[in-house]
């Protein structure tokens, strides 16, 4: 877990750059509404698993903490991002109802599109309580500037 930060940082951009290119296709998707929100949310995705990786320093978390936080904020940012552009693509409403009004996929596409988002959401819910803690808890060795 040496170099996560970098890591963290490198994902983070690599998920922002694909909802920015996402974002060019838009009007071609079967839910373009949809398709907005996941540009947009794969934009916010992306900073916070790079802000993640930049806070990485500054948390005290024991290792098996930080490797379940840092596959958590991996996971969730590719996952939540590919939900809501997998959404707009199938035109499926049932994880989404205020942006898929109108819409319906097939059974396995709205299945797929729930399994994404739902475990999205608990899995970056988690990753920032990790956060949290591993800023509140106190250090043990001291830095120097």
């Amino acid at each position: 877990m040496l170099d996560a930060k970098r890591r963290l940082v490198w994902h983070g951009i690599v998920i922002v750059l694909l909802a920015l290119l996402g974002g060019a296709f838009v009007q071609s998707l079967a839910n373009p509404r949809l398709g907005l929100s996941a540009h947009v949310g794969g934009v916010m995705n992306g900073t916070l698993v790079a802000v993640i990786g930049a806070v990485w320093g500054e948390l005290a978390l024991s290792p098996g903490a930080a490797r379940v936080l840092f596959w958590s904020a991996l996971y969730s940012g590719y996952v939540n991002w590919a939900g809501l552009l997998l959404a707009a693509i199938f035109g499926t409403s049932r994880s989404t109802p205020l942006l898929g009004a109108g819409h319906e996929g097939t059974p396995w596409q709205e299945a797929l599109v729930n399994v994404c988002l739902t475990s999205g959401a608990v899995v970056i819910i988690v990753a920032l309580i990790l956060v949290l803690a591993g800023l509140r808890a106190q250090r043990s060795s001291v830095r120097t500037p």
